[in-house]
């Protein structure tokens, strides 16, 4: 007499056959498919306010009522507020495992997980659990209008965590892990690489191999010209590790090639070979030269035409080139070169903070652009920081802080400021104009007035002087002239009961002790030890 059938969401065609029915205007119905989807009950209940609403227009967004009424019959009453935050941490997240509840909720991580796996409007695959996109979207919607401190709280540790996994991922795992990181930032009002898990699996990564090279020819030729594919060639035979090779899964079709090229010295017979990479070091250097220690890195992207623009495969190669960039120890200048960019990709690119300067190299026929970011002066850290910005501030409102770009400076450059905020270290005034309290080693110090910072790093140096046996006498220069204040060298050498040339002699190596050191951990992080001259 009866049978029961789930009902699935609805095709894109009987979605709109129902809207119809509904008398939902056509201006109404792309914003109604973009909140509902295909799920029957939201398409109606979105279509009921949408049509009683008829001013609602292109920027109808579901309303309070359609978003409780929805929670009622979706989601329904929850155990507790322990359960209700887990749903809500899956409904934000792109994929949830345990360990990624864990780190937003430490107690019953594993309870919860098992609670959530067992809902009806809750589904898994190999990454882990993900809400319907109904449930996901008014669970968000709630939370952010009933809890917004909550809200930023949640995606903040979300956010942390993630960024963390990017760091710390496999190089297999890495791109996934990117994805999952940019997909909190899918509400920003900025064009957002969001994964589609009907578009997993559909490409595989995997390293060049000798036997490809063949095949990166063939494709660079057929994507780029000849020229283009000789460039391929080049770097296949200089940096064959730097080369990705992409297939389509379901056939194993080769479709592209990227490599992820570093370069740390100028080398004529590479800017003659690509001249893509000679525009890349000739804007480095007319800019901010790279620095001992620092290479930069240039995206090179060869991908037949029907895999080009706004496919899931560029999302992918997208995907990588990020970790290549969030995971890069000491790099300095970052490019990827677009050959046809269109307004899309420039304004994508232009909010991950990649600048497009103004040459336009060509390696065959056609004109490339390149987009270059200084790592130097936006790093990781403070690149995702500058990411995070727009979604906790909320879609209304402007960025609650903007991250100031970090100065580099030359080694000389850098010198001259440590001697002279040396002879300002008691003046915190002087200390605050130095260019020195906008460079990494002070930005590392988060939290601390930069020109307390800046004082605390010198003094500091001048003390670990004192820890080594041979520049013992250093430290004793440096502590009269600098942390005692001696009026003049005179002075300072009568109190050590030293000769004036002696003196001078002990302050000027015990300068440079302090500038070599502090360079050093500019290049290479404040974790790193002190470097020491002998």
């Amino acid at each position: 007499m009866l049978e029961v059938l789930p009902l699935r969401d609805l095709r894109a065609g009987d979605a709109r056959a129902l809207m119809d029915s509904c008398g939902v205007p056509a201006e109404l119905r792309e914003p109604l498919l973009a909140f509902a989807g295909g799920h029957p009950l939201a398409l109606l209940l979105a279509a009921a306010v949408a049509v009683k609403d008829g001013g609602a227009g292109r920027r109808w967004t579901p309303d309070q009522d359609v978003v409780g009424t929805l929670l009622d019959q979706l989601v329904g009453e929850l155990p507790s507020a322990a359960h209700r935050h887990a749903l809500e941490i899956c409904a934000h997240a792109y994929m949830t495992t345990e360990d990624l509840l864990r780190a937003v909720l430490p107690q019953d991580a594993g309870t919860l997980f098992s609670w959530l796996r067992r809902l009806p409007f809750v589904e898994s695959c190999n990454l882990g659990l993900f809400p319907h996109d109904v449930v996901r979207e008014v669970l968000e919607a709630d939370l952010r209008w009933r809890d917004p401190e909550g809200y930023t709280v949640m995606h903040d540790r979300l956010h942390a965590h993630l960024a963390e996994r990017v760091r710390t991922a496999s190089d297999v795992d890495a791109p996934g892990a990117v994805a999952a990181l940019l997909y909190l930032h899918r509400d920003n009002g900025v064009p957002a690489d969001v994964p589609d898990r009907r578009d997993e699996g559909e490409f595989q990564e995997e390293l060049l191999r000798q036997e490809d090279i063949g095949t990166l020819v063939r494709v660079a030729t057929a994507a780029e010209g000849t020229a283009s594919a000789g460039c391929a060639a080049f770097w296949a035979s200089r940096q064959p590790e730097a080369f990705r090779l992409y297939r389509r899964a379901e056939t194993g079709e080769p479709v592209a090639f990227s490599a992820w090229l570093r370069l740390a010295e100028l080398d004529e017979q590479e800017l003659t070979a690509d001249p893509v990479v000679a525009a890349a070091w000739a804007h480095a250097r007319a800019t901010t030269p790279l620095r001992g220690g620092e290479p930069l890195a240039v995206n090179r992207l060869w991908a037949l035409p029907p895999y080009r623009e706004r496919s899931p495969l560029m999302e992918v190669i997208q995907w990588r080139v990020i970790a290549h960039c969030l995971r890069a120890e000491r790099m300095a200048w970052s490019y990827i070169a677009i050959r046809h960019s269109d307004q899309a990709w420039v304004e994508r690119l232009r909010h991950y903070g990649m600048l497009t300067i103004s040459e336009q190299p060509r390696p065959g026929e056609d004109a490339y652009t390149l987009f270059a970011h200084d790592w130097r002066a936006v790093p990781a850290q403070a690149w995702l920081e500058r990411m995070n910005q727009p979604l906790v501030a909320g879609p209304a409102g402007g960025p609650s802080a903007v991250t100031a770009e970090l100065a580099v400076l030359s080694r000389a450059e850098f010198a001259e400021a440590v001697r002279k905020a040396l002879r300002h270290l008691s003046r915190p005034d002087a200390l605050a104009a130095s260019p020195l309290t906008r460079t990494r080693l002070i930005a590392e110090r988060a939290g601390q007035d930069p020109a307390t910072a800046l004082g605390d790093v010198l003094r500091h140096a001048i003390d670990d002087l004192r820890d080594d046996a041979r520049s013992v006498k250093f430290y004793r220069a440096l502590s009269v002239a600098f942390l005692r204040g001696a009026p003049t060298q005179e002075l300072a050498a009568e109190q050590l009961g030293l000769p004036f040339t002696t003196y001078r002699r002990h302050l000027t190596a015990g300068i440079e002790r302090v500038c070599a050191g502090l360079w050093h951990r500019e290049l290479y992080g404040t974790s790193a030890p002190a470097c020491r001259s002998t």
